[in-house]
């Protein structure tokens, strides 16, 4: 049976669904079901794997949702992993993703041409079903017609991959090239009014599907129900993978990476950080310290209310570590946000192997790394472009004497609160809004300072108390300030003043790699700008942000 949630109130209506019911943008599944540690596939404990070679489209992540969603393990694998590994592996079946090169360039990716010959089902999306085209003989080429956005399928034959589904569909297209001949063997299943061949199905050593249309998109409403046919009619899977196993699973391989060796966790008190710690201790018991870096780039109370709560819930050995002197030397006259980051990244991993020789030697740093972190960070699978550098994943130095330990490295924010669920977390960490690793740093456009670190903590206070009374702090993604290096002239009293400018940020999403803006109502909104400007020494002018991602980030820097 599918899992779904219903959607935030505030989600729901701003998408246009004011019931707040199940909405066409599909519910996140509750299931975690494929993870990597440092880009080494874990062992799966169930018969069932698919597998997706990424040739760098947008959505290939994407994908992997809509499996999780089916309850089917699965991992993205770069489109030239070598074959030999990919057999190792014994997938039921093979996702080609889509990519934005054209098949007929000098330089355009390919898998192993062997993986043909692998004997089980294999799906091209797109730029995969061009390729699959491609590989058996037939042609591909650029059609002066190009084909974006929504169009109208017509169905041809609906015995297999289209099983279930009405002669015409809605489907998202996005592409410029088209098969043109189709390989010996090969039959057309479906076609638009522009595209001749936009699904087929080719027998081979495994029967091969290609969809130039993107099934994993919301703006294809039966894409669940295609992929689904995939899954389970062709490849015959059943959906059996689980959240339980995923917690059972990330033990079990933690155990055997570290064997009998000390783990030191970077602890923030977010949900990412202490999942991965609780997992950790699960498998490690004693041998795990929690290092907590107080690095002065905190919000207003947050070192303190983190250690109780840990401690207090689950007894982890925490080690806090002072260190806001460190941080704010090696920011002073710094501007560049890259830099920041990666400044900051490098000193914390100072203090962790610091910290490592003085408890007996670890060897290894667990961190609450997620995908949207390495996919904005590096290019790890398909050739995406890098966004920013996490300092958990491209600001880390090359010399670094740990080795990382990243279990929730492929997972999305709202599947870690289920693990966290799963684990015991209260909400008062569950419930958290995700917060940079370089902490208010980002945060600060310009130099960062005490004094103006001390005017955004309390203006961040103002907005977590507003947004929480309000009721709709749980229905946010995040929810902030920014603060500008811009002064501008405002009036108090009969003086004049000449101060900061905030920006507000909040924003909805369902995992962090897009975002709208939140349209918060006004008077909250009013009374969120009244109070800083009157209770914030230093701030006299509050502007909203009402940029969605993409185009922009959510974080400013």
């Amino acid at each position: 049976m599918e899992v779904g949630r219903r959607l935030p109130p505030l989600l729901a209506r701003q998408l246009g669904h004011p019931s707040g019911g199940h909405s066409h943008v599909e519910a996140i599944c509750q299931q975690a079901v494929f993870f990597h540690f440092s880009g080494k596939a874990l062992v799966d404990t169930h018969s069932e794997r698919l597998l997706i070679l990424d040739f760098g489209s947008q959505y290939t992540q994407l994908i992997a949702r809509r499996l999780r969603e089916a309850r089917v393990f699965c991992e993205i694998l770069p489109y030239n992993t070598p074959w030999e590994k990919i057999r190792e592996l014994s997938p039921r079946g093979l996702i080609l993703s889509g990519g934005p090169s054209s098949i007929y360039d000098s330089e355009a990716p390919c898998c192993d041409p062997r993986l043909l010959d692998l004997g089980v089902p294999i799906l091209g999306i797109c730029y995969g079903m061009q390729l699959l085209a491609h590989l058996a003989g037939g042609e591909v080429k650029a059609h002066p017609q190009r084909e974006y956005g929504r169009a109208t399928l017509f169905i041809d034959d609906a015995a297999d991959l289209f099983f279930g589904l009405p002669s015409q569909i809605t489907v998202w297209m996005s592409h410029q090239d088209q098969i043109l001949t189709l390989p010996p063997g090969f039959v057309p299943l479906a076609h638009t009014d522009n595209t001749r061949v936009a699904a087929f199905r080719g027998e081979g050593a495994g029967p091969r599907y290609g969809v130039q249309f993107h099934p994993e998109v919301v703006h294809t409403p039966q894409g669940r129900e295609i992929l689904r046919n995939f899954l389970f009619r062709i490849c015959g899977c059943e959906g059996t993978w689980d959240l339980r196993s995923f917690v059972i699973s990330a033990v079990e391989e933690i155990k055997k990476r570290v064997g009998k060796e000390r783990v030191i966790t970077a602890l923030s008190g977010g949900v990412d950080s202490s999942v991965v710690a609780l997992l950790v201790h699960r498998a490690v018991g004693d041998r795990l310290t929690c290092i907590f870096v107080d690095n002065g780039l905190l919000r207003k109370g947050e070192a303190e209310g983190v250690i109780l709560t840990l401690q207090r819930n689950f007894r982890l050995p925490i080690r806090v570590v002072e260190a806001k002197d460190r941080f704010l030397s090696l920011l002073q006259g710094v501007t560049d946000p890259e830099e920041k980051r990666i400044r900051i990244g490098n000193e914390f991993v100072r203090i962790f192997e610091e910290e490592a020789g003085r408890i007996g030697g670890a060897r290894f740093l667990a961190q609450g790394t997620l995908y949207p972190d390495v996919i904005e960070s590096t290019s790890v699978r398909g050739p995406s472009s890098t966004i920013k550098t996490h300092h958990n994943v491209g600001g880390l130095p090359a010399g670094m004497k740990l080795q990382l330990l990243e279990p929730l490295r492929d997972l999305f924010k709202d599947e870690v609160r289920e693990v966290g669920r799963e684990l015991g977390l209260p909400a008062e960490i569950l419930e958290r809004h995700p917060f940079p690793g370089p902490g208010l740093a980002v945060r600060i456009l310009g130099e960062v300072t005490e004094d103006r670190l001390a005017i955004l903590r309390e203006a961040d206070r103002i907005v977590e108390e507003e947004t929480r009374k309000a009721g709709l702090y749980s229905q946010l993604w995040q929810a902030f300030c920014v603060l500008l290096p811009v002064f501008t002239v405002g009036v108090m009293g009969d003086g004049r003043t000449y101060e900061n400018v905030a920006a507000l940020r909040v924003v909805i999403s369902e995992d962090g790699m897009t975002a709208d803006w939140a349209r918060l109502p006004n008077d909250l909104l009013a009374r969120i700008s009244n109070r800083i400007i009157n209770e914030v020494r230093g701030i006299n002018r509050v502007v909203y942000d009402i940029s969605s991602k993409p185009p922009s980030t959510i974080e400013w820097e």
